[in-house]
Parts: C-alpha cells; sequence; structure tokens
C-alpha cells in the first residue's frame, strides 16, 4: 500500500511540478530547482545540476517543488528578492505570463486526470449493476444508517430528487451532493417518499454504508472450525430454511441465528439442485461461519460498456469534471458547517489504505486519476503558499493595474504556509485517531 501511494505520489507531484516548469521555461524564467519530494532541513536522497536548475529527490514524501526566480515562495528568498530584478526573473514578467505558470501545475493535473480516466474506460470499459436487477431481486437491505434515515429491508428505490436511478451505484453521489434530498421509494407496492436527514452527508462518511443490495443466501467460502464446516455445508450451496423457517436472503438469517445460540436444529441447502437438511450447532456467538459472494445473486444482470477511443474521451472527461463539481461541492458543505472536517480530511495514512492490500493495476490508476483531480481543485484554492492564492494576487494585479506590495506577499506566504502546515498536523491526527 505505501510503494503504490508513493508511485501515485511521484508521478502526480513529477508531474504538476513539471507544469510550472515548463511554463516558466517558456517564458524565459529561470528555475533554480526541481525537486521531487521534499529536501527538508537540507536533506536530500541525491541531486544532480543540468543548465541553471538542480534536480533532484527529497526525503519526505509529502509533495515537490520548483524553485522560480524572483518569485516570493516557501523558501522566503529575502536576499534574492532585495536586488533589482533581473529580466529572467519570475517578477519581471508580465501578469499574464506569471497567471500561465502559476497555472501550469493545475493544467497538468487535470489534463492527466482526464487522460488517465479515459485511457480506463478505452482499456477496461466500464460496469454497472443495473436498479431494476435489485428491486426485482427483492430490493435494498437497510443497513442501521439506513434505517435510522427511513428506509426498511425490502424498499425499492425509485429515484433521488426526481431523477430516477438506473445504476445503483449512483444512489449515493444524488443523494449526499444535494441538500435535503429526498429518495422515491416503492415499498410493498406503494409509492412513498423519504426525505433524509440534513447531516446524511456527515453520517455516511463516518459510517461508509446506509444501504446494499438484497443478497441470496449461497455459501461462498466456509470459515474453518465454525459450526457450518462441522455440518458439512459447502460451496455453493443455498440455504433455504433455518429450522424449518423459510429464508431467501442473507439479512434474514442473522436473527433467526442470534435467537437459536448454542441450540441445534435443521437447515435445510439445495445442492446440485436437489433439496439436503443437515443439523447445526451454534456455540454462544450464534454465527454459522460462512461467507456470501454478492456476485451469485447479481453477476448475470451487471450491465458491461465498452468505448472507442474517442468515445472514451467524451465519457472520461465528464466523469472527470463531476468529480471535480463533486469536490467542490463537499469542500462548500464543509465550509458550511453541514460536513464535519474530521469525517471528511484524509492524510496519507488514509490515502493509502485506498490502494489496497494487493498491487491492482484498475485500482492504482483509480486512485491515481482521482488524486490527480483532488490536488487540481485544491491547488486552485485561494490559500496563500498555493498557486490559488499566487492566482488571486495576479488577479488583483491585472484588475488594479499595480502588483500586490512584496511585503504583502510574504506575510501571505507565510500565513499560508502556517495554515497548509496545520491542515497536515490534522490530516495526519485525523488518520491516526481512525486508526485507533
Amino acid at each position: 500500500m505505501i510503494g503504490q501511494l508513493i508511485l501515485c505520489l511521484a508521478i502526480l507531484v513529477s508531474l504538476h511540478e513539471m507544469g510550472h516548469f515548463l511554463a516558466a521555461r517558456a517564458f524565459g524564467i529561470k528555475v533554480e530547482k526541481f525537486y521531487l519530494f521534499f529536501d527538508a532541513w537540507g536533506f536530500k536522497l541525491f541531486s544532480f545540476k543540468k543548465g541553471d536548475t538542480e534536480y533532484g529527490i527529497g526525503w519526505l514524501p509529502l509533495g515537490g517543488y520548483v524553485k522560480i526566480s524572483g518569485m516570493i515562495d516557501e523558501s522566503l528568498d529575502k536576499e534574492q528578492m532585495g536586488k533589482p530584478p533581473e529580466p529572467w526573473e519570475f517578477r519581471s514578467k508580465p501578469a499574464w505570463q506569471r497567471l500561465i505558470v502559476m497555472l501550469g501545475g493545475v493544467t497538468v493535473n487535470l489534463i492527466l486526470g482526464i487522460f488517465i480516466y479515459s485511457m480506463m474506460l478505452f482499456h477496461y470499459g466500464e460496469s454497472y449493476l443495473p436498479m431494476k436487477a435489485v428491486n426485482d431481486k427483492g430490493g435494498i437491505n437497510a443497513l442501521e444508517m439506513g434505517r435510522s434515515a427511513g428506509f426498511k429491508t425490502g424498499d425499492k428505490i425509485i429515484a433521488v430528487n426526481d431523477v430516477p436511478i438506473i445504476n445503483y451505484s449512483e444512489i449515493l453521489s444524488a443523494a449526499i451532493m444535494k441538500d435535503n434530498s429526498t429518495v422515491q421509494i416503492n415499498r410493498n407496492g406503494k409509492d412513498s417518499v423519504i426525505k433524509l436527514p440534513t447531516d446524511f452527508a456527515d453520517q455516511f462518511l463516518e459510517r461508509q454504508s446506509f444501504i446494499e443490495p438484497r443478497i441470496y443466501v449461497e455459501v461462498d467460502s466456509i470459515v474453518p472450525g465454525m459450526p457450518a464446516e462441522k455440518a458439512g455445508l459447502k460451496k455453493q450451496d443455498r440455504i433455504v430454511s433455518i429450522d424449518s423457517i423459510p429464508v431467501m436472503y442473507h439479512d434474514e438469517i442473522g436473527p433467526l441465528l442470534k435467537e437459536r445460540k448454542s441450540k441445534t436444529f435443521p437447515i435445510t441447502v439445495v445442492r446440485n439442485n436437489a433439496p439436503l437438511t443437515m443439523m447445526v450447532t451454534l456455540d454462544t456467538s450464534g454465527k454459522l461461519g460462512f461467507n456470501n459472494n454478492i456476485l451469485a445473486t447479481y453477476e448475470k444482470d451487471e450491465v458491461k460498456l465498452t468505448y472507442g477511443l474517442g468515445a472514451a474521451f467524451s465519457r472520461g472527461t465528464v466523469k472527470s469534471f463531476t468529480t471535480l463539481s463533486d469536490q467542490a461541492k463537499g469542500f462548500g458543505k464543509i465550509f458550511k458547517g453541514k460536513i464535519k472536517a474530521k469525517n471528511a480530511v484524509s492524510g496519507p495514512i488514509g490515502l493509502t489504505k485506498r490502494f489496497g492490500p494487493t498491487w491492482d493495476w484498475q485500482n492504482f490508476w483509480f486512485w491515481t486519476c482521482i488524486l490527480s483531480l483532488v490536488l487540481a481543485f485544491m491547488n486552485l484554492l485561494p490559500i496563500p503558499a498555493l498557486d490559488g492564492g499566487h492566482v488571486v494576487f495576479l488577479l488583483i494585479e491585472m484588475v488594479t493595474g499595480k502588483p500586490v506590495s512584496e511585503k504583502v506577499m510574504t506575510v501571505a506566504q507565510v500565513v499560508g504556509m502556517v495554515l497548509v502546515g496545520l491542515l497536515m498536523v490534522f490530516a495526519f491526527g485525523n488518520d491516526i485517531r481512525k486508526l485507533l
């Protein structure tokens, strides 16, 4: 997981800084340093100099930087800024050129996100579970958060905010991205509306799930030493009754087993299209000890889409800008207090877990794509020390015709660095809190 995150950051940071570097060089601006990862306190893994630029790799894998001559940045180089401007310095160039240099990194991250999304669609295609298949097979299983919001197991979801749901996975984003969302359902043959609580998005970030598709009770694997193995259950057995009580869905089994802790009773399964009854004795845990597989219920219903190169780039562009839009909406909810920052903000530890314990290239490229788009969005925030802060000062200069004073920009840079530092401390602390 750590290896995947470091590779992901190496790709994203290198290309982000390359965007600044190439834009600066295109306008004849001298770039003194180009570093992947930070050489904090002067420590670095290695470096070399070519032309006017020192290239290197730092030891702290939390980002990277280019040091552009004549620019007020995190180095706070007062000696250089105290000298008269040179023609090859950032501060000597027209505002529109400096603006392009500052937008270079964000532009590269946006293009990279679109490119990765598009190539994933071209190579892997896209698949989804139709909402109709879930409804036809018994509807949803309402988890604890779902039940508190008003859902019941067996509900069939029709629409969210009056928009019909075709793809099951669209339920979540449709529900949490809008305030005061409503879900249109069919319950026991009657249509009704569930109004979601105002803190629904915050609850989801804390609990991570509120509903799931109902799945048939088909055994996928057996836990060694548990009652299921001792009774003789096997993979692909489909349980149809517990103690003579008919069951169809996995969510029906838990309550029945809980009532029969430490008891012996018959269960009936279908094996090779024939019924088979066996006796099972539960221990005090009240668990049989087997795992279900959602594919056993929905594998044949999954819709798989393939894309040509042109269609993949069209779809990838739409999905990328949708991701950016969702980021902006989510940030707005944090700013308005509708989502707690502790539930929404993750640091390196939280990001590492996204990649999973095995090297899955499809998952790796997906999260690299998402993080590239997130990096583009975050760097555009109007916070001093980030690209967006510099962009704000340049726009002020272009509108007023006068540059913001170096003193103001230096103070703003320090304030921005403190804010970013505090955010990193908060993110690390949040990760540790979640682990504990």
